[in-house]
């Protein structure tokens, strides 16, 4: 039906009983070729612009009217037909578009596709991030007892926004509210995971657009460089004798012993265990290659202690299980608090007892080629943090360098035992 579009005219149009009837904008001087409104049976009127691109008739949503005005509606309807008559296809667009992968099945993808299929360690990690900072919390990833998950206030939800719509500058704006929130190692990991999502879905050929992450400066990091100073440890292993779960103390102190990941020591199977040469094989490490690990004297005593007795019925696998059920034994977080208060100690965590290991390496001489091998370091940067923890052998170095060259000087070096003469 067409008629001249006034606010009178459709305003007072008929509503169908039902389905919708279409009326063409036709008879005034600034009617607009295509334009549309749709009343439905319901009373909503909708603006379309009506065409037929390359022989085929297509109807393109413009907006609801009295919500879009009509002289708004005929400049949207210009903006159409000058994109149609350029060659383009406004709908096939539309269509594309409504097509394209969202934030969260991009990133179901990249665990679906790439993480899980190329081992990448952590990737459930890499989901609970995601989940917190830039998509939906699990209700059902409540722990018994457990206190609700729950999103911080500089956290979005984008898992049902398209690619295409996530700006690099919203991005950097997540990036830096994360950050002054106090989370800067995370808001760095925050922005590696959308990088990684838009680069992997370009990849497949699921998204041509660009890359929102591309170009935002990361946070500086430090890395931690916290260990168990001498001081510390007999108020470590005082407050660790008095807890009642040998489970628990016995990880603790093989842990510490033997340098090793969290997780492969709450996983060491008695498989791979030799206690006759003192070795543990850990089949699948962080880096995705088995590393071997030689057991220390302390490390072996224990292990023997722990040994299922020859005749023992459906023994675990494990060497430290569970309580309950044929699994491992559980991350102990609230016995480890518990240590670290009774010990007196702060900001001591779980990985700061492997950092231990490659500490007390270094300040006893240890070289940093030694230290690697021992942690299964793939790389020489991942053991130059033992280089700097402890001032000792640095100054160690420092004095016999500077005594060759107060000998080489004809210079009497000051020996240890002399002291400043006091005035």
């Amino acid at each position: 039906m067409k008629l001249e579009f006034t606010e009178d005219a459709l305003d007072n149009l008929p509503i169908p009983e039902r389905g919708w009837q279409y009326h063409q904008d036709h008879g005034g001087r600034k009617s607009v070729k295509g334009l549309a409104l749709g009343v439905g049976s319901t009373g909503s009127k909708t603006f379309y612009l009506y065409r037929k691109i390359e022989g085929r008739p297509e109807r393109i949503k413009i907006g609801p009217y009295p919500d879009l005005g009509i002289e708004k509606a005929r400049d949207r309807a210009d903006e159409l037909n000058r994109e149609i008559a350029k060659g383009s296809n406004p709908a096939q667009s539309k269509r594309e578009r409504r097509a394209e992968l969202t934030l969260g099945e991009g990133f179901a993808e990249y665990v679906d596709r790439y993480c899980k299929p190329h081992g990448v360690k952590g990737w459930a990690e890499i989901k609970a991030q995601f989940d917190r900072y830039l998509g939906k919390i699990d209700p059902t990833a409540r722990k018994p007892r457990g206190r609700a998950p729950s999103k911080p206030d500089c956290a979005v939800d984008w898992s049902g926004r398209r690619l295409s719509t996530i700006k690099k500058t919203e991005l950097s704006r997540l990036h830096s509210d994360i950050g002054a929130a106090g989370h800067r190692t995370q808001a760095n990991r925050v922005i590696e995971i959308v990088s990684s999502v838009f680069n992997r879905a370009k990849s497949w050929g699921l998204y041509d657009g660009t890359n929102p992450a591309d170009g935002i400066e990361p946070f500086r990091e430090v890395k931690r460089d916290r260990f168990l100073q001498a001081g510390e440890l007999p108020k470590f292993f005082a407050a660790m004798a008095e807890d009642d779960s040998e489970n628990f103390r016995d990880f603790v102190t093989l842990a510490l012993l033997t340098g090793a990941r969290r997780e492969n020591v709450l996983t060491m199977a008695w498989a791979d265990v030799d206690l006759a040469a003192g070795l543990w094989r850990i089949p699948d490490t962080k880096n995705n290659e088995p590393h071997t690990v030689p057991l220390t004297r302390e490390a072996v005593a224990i292990l023997k202690a722990r040994q299922p007795a020859a005749d023992a019925e459906n023994p675990s696998p494990f060497v430290l299980p569970a309580a309950r059920g044929s699994g491992p034994m559980a991350p102990p977080k609230k016995r480890w608090a518990a240590l670290l208060k009774r010990a007196g100690l702060a900001d001591l965590r779980l990985h700061d007892l492997r950092r231990s290991m490659g500490s007390w390496q270094a300040k006893t001489g240890a070289s940093l080629i030694v230290i690697g091998k021992s942690l299964g370091h793939k790389s020489a940067a991942a053991t130059q943090i033992y280089a700097r923890l402890d001032v000792d052998p640095v100054r160690e170095s420092m004095q016999k360098a500077t005594g060759a060259m107060m000998t080489a000087a004809g210079v009497k070096p000051v020996t240890k035992a002399k002291r400043a003469r006091k005035d």
